[in-house]
């Protein structure tokens, strides 16, 4: 039974500490969504175009290959939007790229792609112009420097390129640039001053391409399959994404998972119930499984927002605000390994049953928790995870409680030891997990230290004395000191704050 009360808090834990990857990542994947419909239906705008809508453009029998080479080039230039503003939201930046059609500016004779800052404004100078032309490095950079893109090299423009010609069209620059220079060389010893002229001009403007030019990131085969098979190019960046997200997260999973299993067997050496040698065993076991835990939950729960956010439907968009989608997996996790126990013979389908109702009230509640918890804890996974860890043990305690008073009666025997027992095991855990909360204060917070001690103790009275407003204050304390707003001073306030309409939202 402690065992898997354990776990289940485990899953709680890693579902909190993963809400902050998932909710990035998630926004990121949202954006391969949008350039897939052509619908950001997240904030009700609709593009120009997308990729679903080029793959269905029409082909002429007469022109097929020229045809098929600029709807690819379209595909690409949605795909590079998506690529581009998924970085960025990786990364924090409220930047953002969008497409000059996609901004009123349709068909624009110099860009096809610009940066807006984060009230939604064109950075100025920021304007790129696509060019996936040619059949060959070569063949590109003949098209760049010819007089029909003169007008791109005069405005400055950054000429983003395929990724599989990048490369090759800075070589094919720098061998250009060397001959002409010795070509420079032998027009100024003859005196031929209009060649001199000429070779310059040349060599200027090469060097000019060189500067401008930027990998887009998207290959010629990227760019077709974008165009014939939207929905696997689409899946394929989801995937890279979510796997991205999935490596990130292992890190923390694996310092979560470990550190809990940490405070878990030394509880467990000093009081006699294992070895030494089978606690570092347990240790190094646990941090293995909160990495592919944490891997798993992150990679999941990212994809599942990334869809729920762009959803046709308002209440999925609403409920991807939330930590609902960590959740959404780590419950798959928790409740499978109930089913698993019950296949094996190792509990009843009585106690089955009960697990899968605790669980589920469980879940819902450290989602709820955790959005909490990261509001009043500003601080990157910390807040979010101890709100889950408080959600999941307060609903299960709940719910221990409410089962247990609808059972049939049974001796008072033997329900005094049950209650002694899971009294026992309550403790036991309050200990444990305060002991951890403990290293995680002095590991994130050690120079807060005296200002949480305080707080705390003010809390702990305020609980005492039953003093709602003192225990508000404590906590307001806390939150001042990490950077974070206070929305509440006294329970009057807080009860103000409960009735306002947008409560939702920010949950």
């Amino acid at each position: 039974m402690e065992e898997k009360k354990d776990i289940n808090t485990d899953l709680a834990a890693q579902s909190g500490a993963a809400s902050e990857t998932v909710d990035r990542y998630g926004s990121a994947i949202k954006e391969h969504h949008v350039a897939y419909s052509g619908e950001d239906r997240e904030f009700g705008r609709t593009l120009k175009r997308g990729l679903k809508k080029t793959s269905q453009s029409k082909v002429s029998s007469e022109y097929k290959k020229q045809n098929l080479k600029q709807q690819a080039g379209f595909a690409a230039e949605d795909k590079y939007t998506a690529r581009q503003n998924a970085e960025k939201i990786i990364k924090g930046s409220k930047q953002r790229y969008s497409r000059t059609d996609d901004v009123g500016k349709v068909n624009d004779q110099l860009y096809d792609h610009i940066r807006l800052d984060e009230n939604g404004v064109e950075i100025i100078g920021s304007g790129e112009q696509m060019k996936f032309v040619g059949n060959s490095p070569v063949d590109c950079l003949a098209k760049l420097k010819s007089s029909k893109y003169q007008k791109y090299i005069d405005a400055d423009a950054t000429l983003t390129v395929p990724s599989d010609y990048y490369n090759g069209i800075k070589t094919e620059i720098d061998c250009q640039v060397a001959s002409l220079n010795n070509q420079l060389d032998y027009a100024r010893e003859r005196g031929n001053t209009e060649l001199t002229s000429e070779l310059e001009r040349k060599i200027v403007k090469l060097h000019k391409i060189k500067k401008n030019l930027k990998d887009s990131g998207i290959t010629n085969k990227e760019a077709l399959e974008a165009r014939f098979a939207p929905k696997l190019s689409t899946a394929k960046d989801i995937v890279k994404l979510g796997h991205r997200a999935g490596v990130e997260q292992a890190k923390t999973g694996a310092i979560v998972g470990g550190g809990i299993s940490l405070i878990r067997n030394v509880v467990g050496v000093c009081k006699g119930d294992i070895t030494p040698t089978d606690a570092a065993k347990n240790v190094v076991t646990d941090t293995g499984k909160g990495a592919l835990i944490a891997y798993g939950t992150a990679f999941a729960g990212s994809a599942i927002k990334g869809t729920m956010q762009n959803a046709s439907n308002s209440v999925l968009r609403a409920v991807s605000k939330t930590n609902a989608p960590t959740v959404m997996v780590t419950s798959i996790l928790d409740i499978g390994k109930s089913i698993v126990h019950y296949t094996k013979g190792e509990i009843t389908g009585l106690e089955c049953l009960e697990e899968l109702g605790e669980k589920g009230t469980a879940n819902v509640s450290a989602a709820l928790f955790a959005t909490i918890g990261q509001a009043t804890i500003p601080v990157p996974v910390v807040g979010a995870m101890v709100g889950s860890m408080i959600g999941y043990a307060l609903s299960s305690a709940f719910y221990r409680q409410l089962t247990s008073a609808l059972k049939e009666e049974q001796l008072s025997y033997e329900r005094r030891l049950k209650a002694e027992k899971e009294s026992e095991e309550a403790i036991a855990m309050m200990e444990e997990y305060w002991a951890e909360a403990q290293i995680m204060l002095k590991q994130y917070f050690y120079e807060y230290k005296s200002l949480f001690d305080k707080a705390f103790q003010t809390m702990d009275i305020a609980l005492k004395e039953g003093d709602i407003d003192a225990f508000i204050c404590g906590a307001n304390a806390i939150t001042k000191k990490m950077g974070g707003n206070v929305e509440f001073s006294t329970f009057y306030e807080f009860d103000q704050f409960m009735k306002e309409d947008t409560l939702t939202l920010k949950l």
